[in-house]
């Protein structure tokens, strides 16, 4: 082989090899697309189921049968409704920002889905496994409230704006509570990233963050003194979420008696529509954190033992706690009356913030003593 056939065979395998490189990368970025995809069509159907789970459980408080004309038992209502609201016309204020009127809705619908990205719902099953998965959550879930306000200010009208002012006040008060019920749960697990989290609560409910009743477990004797704490912390980031969501008795920002659906009064057709599927993927997303902060994530309460040596999938266990959640946001909308404007503000940062505060110093200064002992 002479010496000046080398370059070109060089040449030609770089070539060849350049080519494979970028099929592969056409490959996995048609099935990550298709993963994505996948994973937006099953948010998108299990708001529907939600929505009519919503609509029977407030029915069933209230003795009544809910919605049970549209297929069997009801359970095409919210297809019925999905499709009545996409085929409606659209109508934009004529004193509106126009572009930012539908900007508004598209901008919130996008920061509620996105934040899914990295929530793991099984070993392995998540779209972005990073490592400051909370800080990502948290993140997507503030700028979330940018379509409301948006919203109520592009559509130049009183009602709309006093609702998007709202929900500014009452989003960013309790989104500091949140941020710091999640730092005790961090300083827990030692770790951001949510698959990691999770982890740290396997082998029994006794080990979720919600109960830490293990005597020997990672950080001893001390977790009967931080329980009252974690438990409690639970608590109040269920009540946040209710908040953070804008669900009753929490629901100010929208709150007919005074503000007339407030800050989406002027929406109707599709761009509502937005807004409304927006608002129950924020209270899904909310319910699946806690379920992997405080409850374990996939992991079972117990050891479950079946014939035949089947196993319930961890999914399944996931989807459980979820729905759970998601039934006590449910009774809660039925069964408790509205707070005042003022009683919400002053719930937040009377009570909430100082307490979440002092299980933070609490915590990390079990979490430091426990690690000094140890070494």
């Amino acid at each position: 082989m002479s010496v000046i056939q080398l370059p070109v065979m060089q040449a030609a395998t770089e070539t060849a090899i350049a080519v494979v490189d970028e099929r592969n990368w056409v490959l996995w970025t048609a099935l990550k697309t298709g993963q994505v995809l996948l994973f937006v069509l099953s948010l998108a159907l299990l708001v529907a189921a939600l929505v009519l789970a919503d609509r029977k459980i407030w029915a069933a408080v209230q003795m009544r049968r809910g919605p049970n004309v549209v297929g069997a038992f009801g359970l095409l209502q919210t297809i019925a409704d999905a499709l009545k609201f996409f085929f409606k016309e659209i109508v934009i204020p004529a004193g509106s920002d126009k572009f930012l009127f539908i900007l508004a809705p598209v901008l919130g619908l996008i920061m509620a889905f996105a934040a899914w990205a990295v929530v793991p719902v099984a070993p392995g099953w998540v779209i972005s496994d990073i490592n400051i998965g909370v800080l990502y959550v948290l993140a997507l879930s503030s700028l979330g409230v940018y379509g409301i306000i948006i919203g109520g200010w592009a559509s130049n009208s009183k009602y709309p704006f006093m609702g998007a002012l709202r929900s500014a006040a009452q989003m960013v008060s309790y989104e500091v509570s949140i941020g710091f019920i999640i730092l005790t749960v961090i300083f827990l697990s030692g770790s951001m990233n949510l698959t990691t989290i999770v982890d740290t609560q396997g082998a029994g409910f006794w080990n979720w963050n919600m109960f830490r009743l293990n005597p020997t477990g990672d950080l001893g004797f001390w977790n009967w003194l931080i329980a009252p704490v974690m438990f409690y912390m639970g608590v109040l980031f269920f009540i946040s979420a209710l908040a953070e969501t804008n669900r009753p008795p929490f629901d100010l920002p929208e709150a007919e008696s005074e503000l007339v659906a407030g800050y989406q009064v002027e929406y109707s057709s599709t761009p509502f529509l937005m807004f409304f599927f927006a608002e129950y993927v924020n209270i899904m997303l909310l319910s699946a954190m806690m379920t992997i902060l405080f409850l374990g994530g996939w992991h079972a309460p117990i050891n479950v033992s079946l014939p035949f040596g089947w196993q319930v999938l961890p999914f399944i266990w996931f989807f459980l706690k979820t729905a759970f959640l998601f039934f006590m946001f449910a009774m809660v909308k039925a069964i408790v009356p509205r707070y005042r404007y003022d009683q919400l503000m002053r719930l937040g940062w009377k009570v909430f913030l100082p307490t979440a505060l002092a299980a933070v110093v609490i915590v990390s200064t079990v979490v430091v003593f426990a690690s000094d002992k140890a070494v």
